[in-house]
């Protein structure tokens, strides 16, 4: 009796000790800083403690840009990566079989086209503008809404800055003559008011209406790890829901993540991002689907063989997280 009692302490005892040393879930993100986007949610939900209340430890890892979010997600050293929509579809495309996106707390950033003082939208033709990188996100995005606007996109000569925060201040200093950068960098960027919008966030949008980012795992994480797929995504959910309940939450929760922006600055971002927050998961079958036709029409994608929307994206583990939290009404309306 003595041996079996024994026997069964030891063995709850393994089990405590690998619940207790498991790894922590690593979400890799691109923004150095908490950014001044609903991407923020990432921020919120860690230091607001979502992520402990849905069970997972989460620890977060910052690197510079999709390319290296995926390389990270690839090799291992994150389980989860919020990456642009493009570039996961661009891999499937080519091959890439084990990459799903399975939520997105950031589907459309805030982003507006800014001049260098004195700049005019019909004065950029033949100046030059700041991107990440040829081909990136920005990139492709803004080649698409200046070409609506009538600018010969062709003519223009791209400058490769890296980071927005960079290319802000290149512009700002006058060494760039026009950029595309979130409302949020605009903003918070000193001396922002002689720098005139040439395109507002919602001629922006409404140019390029797509799904710029998502979440995405590895189909291992999903059979290995899923119940902690599922507790991040609802994590960001229920941080995404109080975020869009009320104008002053988003200024609240971001005051003590970056002290350095005026908070009237963060008044006026936590108004106009009210109905930009995920707050069913933000993966919706109708979107997704507008977004990959879009992205196949792109020069990237030329020659590249057609994959299904079941390729890279799976809409198991936040219709699991719904199924227990329930969908709320608003802008990010369920679409399946």
């Amino acid at each position: 009796m003595r041996l079996k009692t024994l026997i069964a302490t030891t063995v709850s005892l393994l089990v405590l000790g690998t619940a207790v040393g498991a790894a922590p879930f690593r979400l890799v993100i691109t923004d150095l800083e908490p950014p001044l986007v609903p991407n923020s949610v990432v921020d919120i939900a860690k230091a607001g403690g979502y992520f402990d209340r849905a069970g997972v430890e989460v620890e977060i890892v910052r690197v510079q840009q999709t390319p290296m979010a995926l390389a990270a997600l690839q090799s291992g050293e994150g389980e989860m990566a919020n990456v642009a929509t493009e570039s996961l579809v661009q891999l499937v495309a080519q091959g890439a079989k084990d990459l799903r996106a399975v939520t997105s707390p950031n589907k459309a950033l805030p982003y507006l086209i800014a001049g260098k003082e004195g700049m005019t939208l019909e004065g950029l033709a033949g100046k030059s503008f700041g991107i990440g990188r040829i081909g990136s996100l920005d990139h492709t995005l803004s080649a698409k809404v200046l070409s609506d606007k009538g600018i010969d996109v062709e003519g223009l000569k791209m400058v490769a800055l890296g980071q927005p925060n960079v290319r802000a201040q290149a512009l700002a200093a006058g060494q760039i003559d026009a950029t595309t950068i979130s409302i949020g960098s605009y903003l918070a960027l000193p001396g922002h008011d002689k720098l005139p919008i040439l395109i507002p966030v919602k001629d922006y949008f409404k140019a390029a209406p797509v799904v710029s980012k998502v979440n995405a795992v590895k189909t291992e994480t999903l059979e290995n790890r899923g119940k902690e797929v599922t507790s991040v995504i609802e994590a960001l959910t229920l941080a995404a829901r109080d975020m869009a309940k009320d104008k002053d939450a988003w200024p609240k929760a971001m005051a003590p993540l970056r002290p350095d922006v005026d908070p009237a600055t963060l008044a006026t971002l936590g108004e106009a991002f009210l109905t930009s927050w995920s707050i069913n998961g933000g993966l919706q079958k109708d979107e997704l689907e507008t977004t990959q036709e879009w992205l196949y029409q792109s020069e990237d994608f030329k020659g590249l063989p057609q994959v299904s929307l079941q390729d890279w994206a799976d809409f198991g583990p936040v219709d699991a997280v719904l199924d227990k939290i329930g969908p709320v009404e608003g802008a990010d309306k369920v679409s399946r």
